[in-house]
């Protein structure tokens, strides 16, 4: 769990021609590198998913190992509805995954994991 994932800053036209050349290297069957990573074609969109409270999520999850999500709602001081919005969100991109709590309730509860130890930004000039 001591993985970093590497964002990347992308127009949509040099995405595209990434994805041309890739696809025209199937089709001809050579051999390609599998990437991983994200991509936005913009900063303005990167800021946007990557806001200042899924950011303290992703760090909480890594420093204080939560039981629950409701834990993780008492360690950011934030609602337990706007917790798990943040966190499907999250969940669906890969930035954290759940598992079964460790402690004994009465309802099945999930614990919160981050695989990433950090996120890289990297943005072509």
């Amino acid at each position: 769990m001591n993985r970093t994932l590497t964002i990347r800053i992308k127009p949509v036209v040099k995405m595209l021609a990434d994805f041309r050349d890739t696809f025209k290297a199937v089709e001809e069957g050579r051999k390609v590198t599998p990437r991983s990573g994200g991509y936005f074609t913009n900063i303005e969109a990167a800021r946007n998913f990557f806001t200042r409270e899924r950011l303290a999520l992703l760090s909480a999850i890594r420093r204080e190992r939560p039981g629950s999500i409701s834990e993780l709602a008492r360690i950011v001081n934030r609602s337990l509805k706007s917790v798990q919005t943040d966190l499907k969100v999250l969940e669906k991109h890969g930035l954290v995954r759940f598992r079964p709590a460790r402690r004994a309730a009465r309802r099945a509860s999930k614990a919160p994991e981050a695989p990433y130890r950090e996120i890289a930004l990297r943005i072509a000039i």
